[in-house]
């Protein structure tokens, strides 16, 4: 039986080329490649992970360090936002004193006397600050208007109460912790408040010059 001997044969790099495209060509190997989709996603990752190992050479900690300083940016970022963009403008929106319609100073008292007596010393904190600074807006110590915040209620009755200026403050912050901040109020809370409101209708303001 004769036998079969391999022949080398010699092929060109065309001849090469264009076999090669047509072995490939074969809609087995189409289906098994990763889609368009996919290809880019891979290289972005490839290019991710390179950009991370070179930075990781440089930077304290290595991979660590590098996630940990972008994580700090990015905290950054939100705080320069929360205080300068419109993050802020919508932040300082939401912490206003009063978000309707405002009562009279004596309605705001016998509503947080109620709640105080009722034990709710959440609404009851709400209602006196607000009284105090209703009350402050019927003397004309302040004006009517709507938007302030009880941070700057406190700072612009205190430059005409200088002597309950602090007591403002804190009472601010009260407010604001309770209101705003989800804090319970507390009866410590509601008395700090009623003593503050009996003594800034006690308190005559002082002349301020003008600027």
């Amino acid at each position: 039986m004769p036998r079969v001997i391999d022949v080398p044969v010699d092929i060109d790099r065309d001849a090469a080329r264009r076999a090669a495209e047509e072995e490939l060509s074969d809609p087995k190997y189409r289906d098994a490649r990763p889609g368009f989709l996919q290809q880019i996603g891979q290289w972005l990752g490839e290019q991710l992970e390179k950009l991370l190992n070179s930075l990781s050479s440089d930077v304290p900690g290595g991979i660590f360090g590098v996630v940990l300083l972008v994580a700090l940016l990015i905290v950054l970022v939100v705080v320069i936002r929360l205080r300068t963009g419109k993050m802020a403008a919508s932040a300082r929106a939401g912490s206003v004193v009063f978000g309707g319609q405002r009562k009279n100073a004596s309605d705001y008292r016998r509503a947080a006397e109620e709640a105080a007596a009722a034990g709710r010393f959440d609404d009851a904190v709400r209602d006196r600050f607000r009284a105090v600074v209703r009350a402050l807006e019927e003397r004309a110590l302040l004006d009517a208007r709507s938007g302030r915040t009880a941070d700057e209620a406190a700072a612009e009755a205190g430059l005409l109460l200088p002597n309950v200026a602090g007591r403002l403050r804190r009472g601010a912050r009260l407010f604001d912790d309770v209101h705003y901040g989800g804090r319970e109020g507390t009866e410590a809370a509601y008395r700090m408040l009623t003593e503050l409101d009996e003594r800034c209708r006690r308190e005559r303001p002082v002349a301020v010059a003008a600027p």
